[in-house]
């Protein structure tokens, strides 16, 4: 492949544009091919994907997200484990397919892989070079959530590059965050003069206290910092781990059509982590710290001032160790608050009970109220889990307070839309009857989007 190297004064130009495009709101249009690597510091992880043909990927660097609940997207496809869907070429590449076939009650499959509980990392730059799928309906990103467990958007959400197969020559880089999620998002994008399945690209971003810049084949086209998320939190100051997928269908891509043709490809050159790095294309410019001269000797105090023994406090003075207030501890968990009712998910009476039924209630930001978001998709408080009675999967089944026993009925996902997705029946959390008032119970219902559905973290 022909590459065409952007550095110099000419890499500097077109930085500069991409800042001022970035500033104004609009994307920014690259065209070319792939230029050469950017100057990056010491790698920290990769992968390369040497492997035979038909292997699947590393298991000591990836796991696979599993379901086909929506994703909370209105997503088609259910997302497998199997080599059919995620699996090694033998020429370096991963290659995760989506194809039209039953699978899980839908159409569609896929794979989605993450780096949770194997790697995370807080700053430096994030790196995969990338030959995308194609066609309407197709949605494949390389992105990367908080590693913690809070709900989303609290944990936090970088998304690397998106691209949906309606705009096949642009990609999306954006931040979600408390107050800037979803349709709100703070982002970017850049187009190029060519389908972006048409040929491998790298996509990055450089990440550093205060501020995330995203690259397209090593020219800048976006950059974040706290002053563009209008007086919210920025969230981006922890470890956050890597995911890969390929959806199908979605409120934003839209569905498949006609002309939409299957097996569609995402593959991938390789994933690498470097301790930080550049995206101008140049050697980074190394500057010498300055020389501190030490203090003339007359500077420095004569022995007379400094105070004598006995101006220094008795040991008695000094508070003993009980005294000392102790540090307290940050409470673990965070408030589901109803957008209809302004109340939040409460465990009646505070009462550790298995098969208790939940109700909304004034938030009182107390234990009964303080929900933990864990890795393995359940959400707990006192100990025990978010539960749909008996794993029913019927509309009007009782959201209650269980033992936590690793089902699907105790795994949900709070969407960009504020969705509280139950996995296993792929139905919403809601308040029945869309009451209001305190002592509202909850139930499972078809996601319709209304506001006794809708829920925000507090």
């Amino acid at each position: 492949m022909d590459r065409i190297r952007i550095n110099g004064r000419l890499g500097r130009a077109l930085i500069a544009l991409t800042v001022i495009a970035a500033g104004l709101g609009a994307g920014f249009h690259l065209a070319g091919g792939e230029p050469g690597a950017s100057a990056a510091s010491a790698l920290v992880w990769s992968d390369e994907f040497d492997g035979a043909a038909g292997t699947g990927p590393d298991a000591a660097k990836w796991k696979h997200d599993t379901g086909g609940h929506g994703w909370g997207n209105d997503e088609l496809q259910n997302y497998t484990d199997g080599t059919g869907n995620a699996a090694l070429d033998g020429d370096g590449n991963l290659v995760i397919t989506a194809r039209r076939e039953s699978s899980g009650g839908r159409e569609h499959s896929s794979a989605r892989l993450l780096t949770a509980g194997k790697f995370s990392r807080t700053y430096g730059r994030f790196e995969a070079r990338i030959k995308l799928p194609k066609g309407q309906g197709i949605w494949p990103a390389f992105w990367m959530l908080g590693d913690s467990a809070s709900a989303w958007p609290e944990r936090g959400e970088i998304d690397i590059m998106e691209n949906v197969g309606k705009d096949p020559n642009r990609a999306h880089g954006t931040i979600h965050g408390p107050g800037y999620s979803g349709g709100g998002a703070s982002g970017g994008s850049v187009l190029h003069d060519a389908p972006l399945g048409d040929a491998f690209h790298t996509y990055a971003i450089d990440w550093s206290p205060d501020l995330i810049v995203w690259y397209l084949d090593g020219v800048e086209f976006s950059r974040k910092t706290p002053a563009d998320i209008g007086g919210n939190r920025w969230v981006f100051d922890k470890p956050f781990f890597m995911i890969l997928n390929v959806a199908v269908g979605g409120r934003w891509p839209g569905n498949p059509d006609g002309s939409t043709q299957f097996p569609q490809t995402m593959v991938i050159d390789y994933v690498r982590v470097y301790e930080s790095g550049g995206g101008s294309g140049e050697d980074p410019v190394q500057e010498t710290p300055p020389v501190t001269e030490p203090p003339p000797a007359e500077e420095i105090p004569p022995a007379e001032e400094i105070p004598p023994a006995e101006e220094i406090p008795p040991a008695e003075e000094i508070p003993p160790a009980e005294e000392i207030p102790p540090v307290e501890e940050e409470p673990q968990g965070v408030a589901l608050t109803g957008m209809q009712s302004g109340r939040c998910i409460d465990v009646p009476g505070g009462q550790s009970r298995d098969g208790l039924p939940l109700q909304i209630w004034d938030c009182l930001r107390n234990d009964a109220q303080r929900w933990t978001f864990t890795p393995d998709g359940t959400v707990t408080a006192l100990g025990k889990c978010l539960d749909v009675a008996g794993g029913d999967p019927a509309n009007g089944t009782t959201i209650q307070l269980a033992d936590c026993n690793g089902t699907g009925w105790q795994q949900f996902v709070l969407s960009e839309a504020g969705d509280l997705v139950n996995r296993a029946a792929n139905r919403c959390v809601d308040v029945r009857d869309f009451h209001t008032t305190a002592g509202a119970k909850l139930q499972l219902w078809d996601c319709a989007g209304t506001a006794n559905q809708k829920w925000v973290v507090r």
